[in-house]
């Protein structure tokens, strides 16, 4: 059984940061593309940010582009989400995905089909 753990949630105010990690166990996943997606109350799962495998390849949202980065290392088999200048809005639970394959579509309009998931971590920012 192959589990991601997310950890680095919690309580920010505005204008702050987190950093948000995913370390994944059962096996290696130095070859599986890594991401981010987040869901709000009363909206659906969106997507936020995916890593390929090597880190040369990355995608980003608009709504999180140069506020967000992203990045792994593959020999603690973890990915991060640096969070700068939060919002309000980006208040939800975060889960972490991953997937053998970064194909774009899959990632951002496909998600139900990737193979594993985090069980989410809350991020609460304030005002």
């Amino acid at each position: 059984q192959v589990q991601l753990v997310e950890s680095g949630g919690g309580l920010v105010q505005a204008g702050g940061a987190l950093r948000l990690s995913c370390a994944a166990s059962g096996r290696t996943f130095s070859n599986y593309a890594m991401g981010w997606f987040r869901q709000a109350p009363g909206k659906e799962r969106e997507f936020v940010a995916v890593i390929s495998w090597s880190g040369g390849s990355t995608y980003y949202a608009d709504s999180v582009k140069g506020r967000f980065t992203i990045s792994r290392d593959n020999a603690k088999n973890t990915v991060y989400l640096q969070m700068n200048s939060l919002k309000p809005e980006d208040t939800a639970v975060y889960y972490c995905a991953a997937h053998q394959d970064l194909l774009v579509r899959l990632w951002m309009s496909n998600s139900r089909l990737l193979r594993y998931w985090g069980q989410g971590t809350q991020v609460t920012v304030s005002s």
